[in-house]
């Protein structure tokens, strides 16, 4: 109950916030996770960014007070965070579908309602998951950046750094090198690592267990530190099962444990002899 509360929380903080510059660290202390956790769980929930959400409900409160007001569309636009009037006409038409003049003389604005979190009795579906403690272990990967704010259900940058390392060899390279008696056996894992909130991208990586040796070019071992783990099964290994996983994670686990995110990695694990994966979490108590 306690993460559906502070999820509703973040929403109104957001309101009670959405005329300000976009403050995600004050937005994520709400639930008393990290801004980039926050916004990768906001996004898997809701279905969209978190800064579509707030760009939709200025606008929609902007096609409003057009309607409500006399006041002017540039002390309007200048509200809402538009510099320029041209900036937030181009906005708020690829949005209401008419210009704000045109508002302003009876035309018909959209609305976008703020969301409000509702707990919903359906039959009970089963996860698969276990907590695990485990020491600390080095992976070898292959690193690239992303957007830091993106809509994690609907971006293909990451499934297409997957398929260079595929092509490339990497992949192959991973599965035969790794340490195949170590925690992760012979898995390739994509590893999506916490960074500072003061730059626009996150680092991901797609790596294995380092059983030691010469590092080659391209490539860095990273140590990822003893930790508790959630560990849940992935039913299929399709971006679609996958991508239903986080979902679940999210939606149905993480709100009825006593667990939360620690913030530090997620691990998706691809066994290299078996169809079936899981999803790893640091977790700690709430």
């Amino acid at each position: 109950m306690d993460w559906i509360k502070g999820f509703q929380r973040s929403i109104d903080y957001i309101e009670e916030h959405i005329a300000e510059p976009v403050d995600v660290c004050g937005i994520a202390a709400q639930m008393n996770i990290s801004a980039f956790y926050y916004q990768k769980i906001f996004s898997i929930l809701c279905g969209f960014p978190l800064g579509e959400y707030i760009r939709n409900r200025r606008l929609a409160l902007a096609g409003g007070e057009l309607l409500a007001t006399e006041e002017k569309i540039i002390d309007i636009a200048m509200k809402y965070g538009y510099d320029t009037p041209e900036g937030f006409t181009r906005a708020f038409v690829k949005f209401h579908g008419v210009t704000p003049s045109e508002v302003r003389k009876g035309g018909k604005a959209r609305s976008f309602a703020k969301l409000a979190v509702e707990i919903s009795v359906k039959g009970g579906s089963i996860m698969d998951y276990k907590i695990e403690k485990k020491e600390a272990f080095k992976i070898i990967a292959k690193e690239q950046r992303f957007e830091k704010i993106e809509d994690v259900q609907g971006r293909n940058d990451i499934p297409a750094f997957w398929a260079q390392c595929h092509s490339d060899g990497t992949v192959k390279y991973l599965s035969e090198s790794c340490k195949k008696d170590g925690i992760l056996g012979s898995s390739v894992v994509g590893m999506c690592m916490e960074d500072s909130v003061k730059v626009k991208d996150f680092p991901y990586l797609i790596g294995a267990e380092y059983a030691g040796g010469e590092v080659p070019d391209g490539y860095k071992v990273v140590d990822v530190p003893a930790a508790e783990w959630a560990v849940f099964a992935i039913g299929s290994m399709n971006p679609e099962g996958i991508q239903k996983a986080w979902h679940s994670v999210f939606a149905e686990f993480f709100p009825s444990s006593s667990y939360k995110p620690a913030g530090n990695f997620d691990l998706e694990v691809y066994p290299t002899d078996s169809y079936k994966g899981e999803i790893w979490i640091s977790v700690e108590n709430k």
